[in-house]
């Protein structure tokens, strides 16, 4: 059996693992990545494109943030479609001095691959069968094997960024661990085309037939979804069909002059809300989608992740360079108090928009009733683009 040692091994090789990765290095803190895929597998995920300042600041930060400053698209505001009509929400007006960034998250991840290869990071990718072990103890270790063989990892910490699927979280004993969930009963459809975007920032529409969302990735890539229903398959849907439904939940103004290509990328994802309580269990620290899945809606669910690592990054660098354990005392806690608030806005934000199937006509009216007041108050705007950008870590 292979052996080694290191400060912290990261299970997960994900945007969220490479980041914490890279600054922990960057920290002079020895780390160990673990990546079940290859790395071009990890790189042809497709993802959501929408960064809080936070996360911005943490790539910065992190030293991987020179072409996303260089080709990222910096965005003040976005609309919301609703009744025929085009509303817009001013995130510097009601957020001063916070934007959001539009750069995709496999723009994320290679970068953040980039950074590690330039540092010399250890990146260890198709890594199976990947086991915690004596996470109680001051001596946890991880076994994983590596083209047929069986290898071990000694450390100090382990954290688990290895997405809902993955070992992390479900080495913690189900008598210790909460999970909270709620499965909503549509997906988005989501499409992925080489032509310019709809419009210069994005379009969440509200329409009788469903939600539709104007995305993009850049000057010549959109991202688009509609809603469906769950019972729904990729098959059941042409290019020709898409590109129609999706106009026809948008307003004429934006519809009409819409240019429309060949799909090279389309997929359907089903939308949930989950927690795990605690996100720390003995030497283990969950991240990411391990630990939380939030609705796509508002963009929450790369950012979430983001803000998991900044109070990781900081308890972890306060443990090795100063001695103080208070961040790593307090990680579940401060991570899960923001953890929640975003979860309430992405059910939120979902509400708003979609239509659900058992929606009564006073549903609908109470439905349009809450955008009519967004867009009547100077507060209920402020109080959108505060979440939207992202709360203070």
């Amino acid at each position: 059996m292979q052996s080694r040692t290191t400060q912290v091994v990261i299970v997960g090789g994900g945007p969220s693992g490479l980041l914490l990765s890279q600054l922990l290095h960057k920290a002079g803190i020895d780390t160990v990545v673990l990546e079940r895929q290859s790395r071009d597998y990890v790189l042809s995920r497709i993802r959501a494109g929408v960064l809080e300042h936070g996360f911005v600041e943490l790539m910065r930060r992190a030293g991987a943030g020179a072409r996303m400053d260089r080709d990222g698209e910096v965005h003040h505001g976005f609309h919301i479609a609703h009744q025929g009509q085009l509303d817009r929400i001013n995130l510097a007006a009601s957020a001063p001095g916070q934007t959001v960034m539009v750069y995709g998250q496999t723009e994320v991840t290679r970068d953040l691959y980039a950074a590690r290869d330039a540092m010399g990071g250890q990146i260890i990718h198709e890594a199976v069968n990947v086991a915690l072990h004596d996470l109680m103890t001051g001596h946890p270790y991880v076994t994983y094997v590596l083209h047929g063989e069986k290898c071990r990892i000694d450390t100090n910490f382990i954290v688990g960024a290895d997405g809902f699927h993955g070992v992390s979280r479900k080495s913690i004993p189900a008598d210790i661990l909460q999970e909270y969930e709620k499965v909503y009963p549509f997906g988005w459809l989501g499409v992925l085309s080489e032509t310019p975007p709809a419009a210069a920032e994005l379009i969440y529409a509200r329409h009788e037939r469903g939600f539709a969302l104007c995305s993009m990735r850049n000057a010549r890539l959109s991202r688009y979804y509609i809603q469906v229903p769950l019972t729904d398959r990729v098959e059941d849907w042409s290019d020709d069909a898409f590109w129609s439904e999706l106009k026809r939940r948008l307003p004429d103004q934006i519809g009409q002059k819409m240019q429309t290509g060949p799909s090279i990328e389309k997929s359907i994802a089903p939308l949930r809300s989950f927690v795990a309580e605690p996100m720390r269990y003995g030497t283990l620290f969950l991240a990411g989608d391990a630990a939380h899945i939030v609705p796509p809606t508002g963009a929450k669910g790369l950012n979430l992740a983001a803000s998991d690592i900044h109070y990781l990054y900081e308890g972890l660098a306060d443990h090795f360079l100063r001695g103080d354990d208070a961040g790593l005392d307090s990680y579940s806690e401060k991570a899960l108090a923001r953890v929640w608030k975003a979860e309430r806005f992405s059910w939120w934000m979902t509400g708003l928009l979609h239509r659900f199937p058992d929606m009564s006509p006073a549903d609908l009216r109470l439905q349009q009733a809450g955008l009519d007041y967004l867009f009547s108050s100077d507060a209920a705007q402020a109080s959108l683009a505060e979440n939207y950008v992202g709360l203070p870590y």
